[in-house]
């Protein structure tokens, strides 16, 4: 998976969206201690800067140190190099010892996972009854119904020989996914829960986030430009068909959230 994004690392930064306050308050209220949180998956730190400033330490990883390079420095988190497919021997020395963490948050990330060893390694981390993991993924940005309408097919189309299987996931909303734990307190199940992020763009971030897809990369690689000369026309034409050359962006969250209860 790391080796998908490392051309594109700079792409990734600058163009995927960054998670709303609420979200993260929302998690936030559901773990007792606010000491540890260990963002898996980091990418280039988006989720991980804004649970920094709830949470006194966290440790954010990721397989690919391109990304890495990308993540804005703050005093509190702590950005780790480690392999693919970590070891419980790795996890002991990067992350903690059993039942340290009150938190573990996978964001845009857990649909690439070994879901049955990271849930063991989860469970064995987590605080014990009332530790949190928290993942969740968006899906495709809705612009205007002409617009999206053209994105529907570069998706599906256009880009879908590209996506790797697990992309199935985010399609179904992480409804589908393998998710083994009780629900948070409040909460009678276990998500999917819904947010959004908000966000004002130009066509030109809007291609740059097009361009942060994992299937356009995969397709670069194999000789393929998805974007077209005629796919950007398209786009163009649609995007400027209010005349205003800037408009909200909204991507739809979808969250799953539990507890670890007695599980391990």
């Amino acid at each position: 998976m790391a080796k998908l994004f490392i051309k594109q690392a700079q792409q990734y930064s600058v163009g995927r969206p960054s998670y709303p306050d609420n979200l993260f308050h929302f998690i936030a209220s559901k773990t007792p201690c606010h000491d540890l949180v260990w963002d898996v998956g980091t990418g280039t730190g988006q989720a991980a800067q804004s649970l920094a400033k709830l949470y006194k330490n966290v440790i954010a990883t990721d397989a690919s140190p391109k990304q890495l390079e990308f993540a804005a420095k703050v005093p509190n988190v702590q950005y780790k190099c480690t392999s693919p497919n970590m070891s419980m021997s790795e996890i002991k020395t990067k992350i903690g010892s059993e039942s340290s963490v009150d938190l573990i948050t996978i964001a845009q990330a857990m649909h690439w996972f070994d879901l049955p060893t990271f849930y063991q390694q989860a469970k064995w981390l987590l605080k014990k009854p009332n530790g949190v993991i928290a993942a969740w993924c968006y899906t495709t940005p809705e612009v205007s119904v002409s617009v999206d309408a053209i994105l529907e097919k570069f998706y599906t189309i256009d880009a879908g020989p590209y996506w790797e299987s697990p992309r199935k996931l985010v399609d179904e909303k992480y409804q589908t996914i393998d998710f083994p734990f009780e629900a948070v307190d409040g909460c009678d199940h276990n998500g999917p829960f819904e947010f959004k992020i908000e966000k004002v763009i130009d066509l030109e971030s809007y291609f740059t986030y097009l361009k942060s897809w994992s299937a356009y990369q995969t397709a670069k690689e194999k000789g393929a430009e998805l974007l077209t000369d005629d796919v950007v026309d398209k786009f163009t034409s649609a995007w400027n068909e209010d005349g205003k050359s800037e408009k909200t962006v909204t991507y739809p969250i979808y969250l799953r959230i539990g507890k670890v209860g007695n599980l391990y």
